[in-house]
């Protein structure tokens, strides 16, 4: 069964883009606009809110191109301690990278990086001569002074007058970073203080996609919104000050409403006069509630995250991620909705295939795995690990071949490529399993499409994955999961390994 479509992603870009004009008007025309959230590639919310476009918020920044400024934040630790961005697998470090070479594929230049909390780490310090020998702004700030009680010192000289001013020339300052805790709303205060000592009357807002104010605070996507940010400990709560000054339920999070006190007082000692914000709810330009079309689909969209969140903080904790209240939490939020895991229905095909893997004695090692996938016409395919081959792989192959038509008969890869590749990896790279991983499978595939048309038809269908739902009963190696990560597959697993040994390739 198709997908249906909950959310008008034209309307979103009109409403968010004219939601953001207002706000700047209203602050002499210099807004400092501290961007949550993921700038490129928000996968978690074209998930929850079926129709949203990944990248809107860069099509929402093309719009502004010729009238802001961006600034992107990095908190020193995470480039220290490598922190991951799980749905990409790489550091935030990288993907910092990533996204100036991503900005400027959309024609649009970083103004600065800004290492935030800097203490001279080695890691952060390497970070910081790397950009800067490819001609990159790079500021460093570190820890405000007497945060966050002491309000006299943090609006000072010594406070965030100690941080060096970040030169701009944009009415519209968009301030955002890798991932939370980046150090964002630091800076945007840091720069407004900069810029009333300079006269000029700046202001900020805050843009964040979840949790959506406008939706109940129990409604599936906030609290898929709760889910994804359970290793962090984030909660959505009733904005106290927002129902207080206009007797009106705002949802936001705990950390917001925590912090609104504090930051009220220091925007109106910046200022010199009252803020115009009564709620933290108040600094938020967001407008993705207005832009829900088909809330039933929306509900059904945020259960199914639950679900995959839920599974892969079992993976995570079992790899030693995240601790098991993380699990607990989302186990909780799922309860709360009455959903559970087998709701999810690649999981139980999944399990077929991997008995019927060990009913056929194809494993090795002692490991079955299967997995299962669900294609958007809602056809479930299955494949099972070989001695030739991974789970993954089988499954890819046998999907491709049902979306070309090509009988399953029918060999994508001549035996003797795959038994090459496998000599070459155990008598050339020593490799210990010689089956093929996804990656493996796709580059021999691709050069199998040179001599066989069946091959050649079956790649051009590779795209049709996208977005489509797969379980698999072991964590997918390395491998696997970049393949998989490539074709954009929404892939969950069961927190078993693929291998008996600890070191897995």
């Amino acid at each position: 069964m198709m997908k249906k479509t909950g959310f008008d992603n034209e309307l979103y870009l009109k409403e968010q883009t004219a939601a953001i004009l207002d706000r700047t008007k209203k602050f002499d025309n210099k807004l400092y606009l501290e961007f949550g959230g993921k700038l490129l590639f928000d996968y978690h919310a074209s998930r929850v809110l079926p129709g949203f476009d990944p990248n809107v918020k860069m099509k929402l920044l093309q719009g502004f191109k010729d009238t802001a400024d961006i600034i992107l934040c990095i908190f020193a630790g995470d480039i220290e301690r490598k922190k991951v961005r799980a749905d990409f697998g790489i550091t935030y470090d990288t993907d910092a990278l990533k996204l100036i070479d991503d900005l400027k594929e959309w024609g649009i230049d970083i103004t600065a990086v800004v290492i935030t909390r800097f203490e001279d780490q080695p890691a952060a310090k390497v970070f910081k001569n790397k950009l800067e020998h490819r001609n990159i702004k790079v500021y460093v700030h570190r820890y405000t002074r007497g945060y966050p009680t002491d309000v006299d010192l943090i609006v000072s000289d010594e406070g965030y007058g100690a941080n060096e001013y970040i030169q701009t020339e944009k009415q519209l300052v968009v301030v955002t970073g890798p991932g939370p805790g980046s150090g964002k709303l630091a800076t945007c205060l840091s720069q407004l203080y900069h810029e009333y000592k300079r006269n000029i009357h700046a202001g900020y807002a805050k843009f964040e996609t979840f949790p959506i104010w406008n939706l109940p605070l129990k409604h599936p996507v906030n609290i898929a919104y709760e889910a994804a940010t359970a290793d962090i400990q984030d909660y959505n709560q009733i904005d106290p000050f927002h129902l207080e000054t206009y007797r009106e339920t705002a949802i936001n999070y705990n950390r917001d409403v925590e912090v609104f006190p504090v930051l009220k007082r220091i925007l109106e000692k910046i200022s010199g006069s009252k803020s115009m914000y009564n709620s933290p709810t108040d600094m938020g330009v967001n407008r993705a509630g207005c832009a829900i079309t088909d809330d039933a689909a929306v509900q059904e969209a945020a259960k199914q995250e639950l679900i995959r969140r839920y599974l892969r903080y079992n993976c995570e904790y079992v790899l030693g991620f995240v601790d098991r209240d993380t699990v607990q939490r989302v186990e909780l939020l799922m309860s709360e909705l009455n959903i559970h895991p087998n709701e999810r229905v690649v999981i139980a095909d999944a399990n077929k295939a991997a008995v019927t893997a060990q009913e056929k004695k194809k494993g090795h090692d002692g490991i079955f795995c299967g997995t299962a996938l669900e294609l958007h016409d809602g056809t479930i395919i299955t494949g099972c690990n070989s001695p030739l081959m991974h789970a993954a792989s089988s499954l890819v192959i046998n999907a491709i071949k049902h979306l070309a038509d090509v009988p399953q008969k029918m060999h994508l890869l001549p035996q003797n490529i795959i038994e090459s590749i496998a000599k070459f990896k155990k008598g050339v790279l020593n490799a210990k399993n010689a089956s093929l991983n996804l990656e493996e499978t796709l580059i021999a595939l691709s050069i199998s499409a040179m001599s066989n048309p069946a091959a050649q038809l079956a790649i051009g269908k590779l795209t049709e994955l996208r977005g489509c739902e797969m379980h698999i009963t072991h964590i997918p190696t390395r491998g696997d999961e970049e393949g998989l990560r490539r074709l954009g597959i929404n892939v969950t697993s069961d927190p078993n390994f693929s291998s008996k040994n600890l070191f897995i390739t």
